[in-house]
């Protein structure tokens, strides 16, 4: 067994579990119940518009982000970057970085990192503070970045994924109203 996951398996992500927070990321899980990985984190974090998927941080190895759906922000050593559909974010050890949800819908995106070496830290950011992604003061303790979040645990949720790519394959973007699309029920297929 290695680390907590003894087998291959494969798993669809409108089956996945999803993990709900008032004040972060909906949180599509592939983890659950097999186990934490040993080498790498995956997952898929649904942010709203205006939402954080964590706290602003870096980490002492590489991460990489793809984004499937919508459009988000990423404070990235600082500088807000806005991102959209198939942007790719690459942080090499050490980068500072958190996710924000933008536009008009939900975004998702593909999260990435390697869990070779342990340790976070926390600095303060006053941009990220403007979406209450940033500590108040620095800190590499995970239990005191995320005291204040941590009093509301998170909540099992239907599963976002299915109703953000029906819209895609709709060919809706996201804040189009129902029905919108080259496939939508006034577009029709071509």
């Amino acid at each position: 067994m290695f680390g907590g996951v003894d087998r291959a398996f494969i798993a669809n992500v409108s089956e996945a579990a999803a993990l709900a927070h008032s004040r972060r990321a909906t949180l599509i899980d592939f983890e659950e119940g097999r186990g934490n990985w040993a080498d790498v984190g995956v997952n898929i974090q649904v942010l709203e518009p205006g939402q954080p998927n964590c706290r602003y941080h870096s980490e002492p190895v590489q991460e990489d982000f793809l984004v499937l759906v919508g459009e988000c922000l990423v404070i990235l050593d600082g500088e807000e970057v806005p991102l959209r559909r198939w942007d790719f974010v690459h942080c090499p050890a050490g980068t500072e970085h958190v996710f924000i949800g933008a536009g008009d819908g939900p975004c998702a995106v593909v999260m990435i990192g390697s869990r070779r070496a342990e340790g976070v830290h926390y600095p303060v950011n006053e941009l990220a503070a403007a979406y209450d992604a940033s500590v108040k003061t620095p800190t590499d303790d995970p239990e005191e970045a995320y005291a204040d979040w941590r009093s509301e645990p998170r909540r099992r949720v239907p599963n976002p994924w299915p109703a953000l790519t029906a819209r895609e394959r709709d060919g809706a973007e996201p804040g189009d109203p129902p029905g919108a699309g080259s496939r939508g029920a006034a577009g029709g297929a071509s």
